[in-house]
């Protein structure tokens, strides 16, 4: 089916009290599995591409928006593409011409009112090419080599009248708040601040979206879908799926060179934690 908006899905599932999953890619096979796990869950999904899958695709984001742009207009369920986490100004320029509905626009790490002014910039400029956009206000962390993040400590969470502040002058379309999970996390021990969110929900209009979300335990993410947030990103439990699934293989078939073989097994457990994942979101378990 053709491509379908970011915002329209984070509407849908915020008038639903839901959350749309949005999964972070990398390879075809990441597409592929989202695709596949999205369509076994009955739901529709994000395909997001991060600045730094851009980086290790040479820099080249066509081939990789491409691939998932054919694989979404082939996709049983709807699906739409996010760029995400995205800092370099040329790289943001991109994203209408390469069938992005939305934009990430990253400039967490810089002071607030250096923030606040990159972020209206890009808002305006989204707006203006009809781009749906969403920005960070705290310190999620644990992305581009950064030391591992006390996501506990004083200053790290999104603070409330801040924030409201901050999505009123930089009038982005929804923010990622920072209520304790942190990028890259392989083991899901994050535990979130449900008291935070509850006011950052009620504090501000816009959807609230969480990131570093392969970290955080379903009990956690079911809460936090409760309390408000409406877009759940998920990167690195595809890629600990993947490597699992390759390293068990390898070392079952230690002479295994055809990678299609094992390429196939990563695929089938990435696509397995998709539909595990949207279930948990949706309140659907799959089998």
């Amino acid at each position: 089916m053709p491509l379908v908006t970011t915002g329209e899905l984070v509407t849908r599932a915020a008038a639903a009290r839901s959350a749309v999953a949005a999964f972070n890619i990398i390879t075809l096979e990441h597409i592929e599995a989202v695709i596949a796990g999205a369509e076994s869950a009955e739901a529709p999904v994000v395909l997001q591409v991060s600045e730094n899958a851009v980086q290790f695709r040479h820099g080249r984001l066509l081939p990789l928006a491409r691939a998932a742009v054919a694989a979404a207009e082939r996709a049983a369920v709807p699906v739409a593409l996010h760029l995400d986490h995205v800092q370099s100004e040329d790289l943001l320029r991109q994203a209408p011409g390469a069938g992005f509905s939305s934009v990430m626009y990253d400039a967490a790490r810089l002071p607030y009112a250096e923030n606040l002014a990159a972020t209206r910039a890009a808002a305006d400029w989204a707006h203006a090419q009809g781009l749906w956009i969403e920005a960070e206000l705290g310190e999620v962390g644990g992305k581009n080599g950064e030391p591992p993040l006390d996501a506990h400590a004083p200053g790290a969470r999104t603070d409330p009248a801040q924030a409201r502040a901050f999505v009123t002058d930089s009038r982005v379309d929804a923010l990622a708040v920072a209520i304790g999970s942190t990028h890259a996390m392989t083991t899901r021990t994050a535990t979130l601040d449900h008291d935070l969110l509850k006011r950052l929900a009620a504090t501000l209009d816009v959807p609230l979206v969480l990131h570093g979300s392969s970290g955080v335990p379903d009990d956690e993410l079911i809460a936090a879908v409760a309390g408000g947030i409406t877009k759940v990103n998920v990167g690195t439990a595809l890629n600990l799926a993947m490597t699992t699934a390759i390293r068990a293989y390898l070392a079952e078939h230690p002479e295994a060179v055809d990678s299609r073989k094992y390429l196939s097994v990563a695929r089938e457990a990435m696509a397995g934690t998709v539909a595990r994942i949207i279930g948990v979101l949706t309140g659907r378990p799959s089998a």
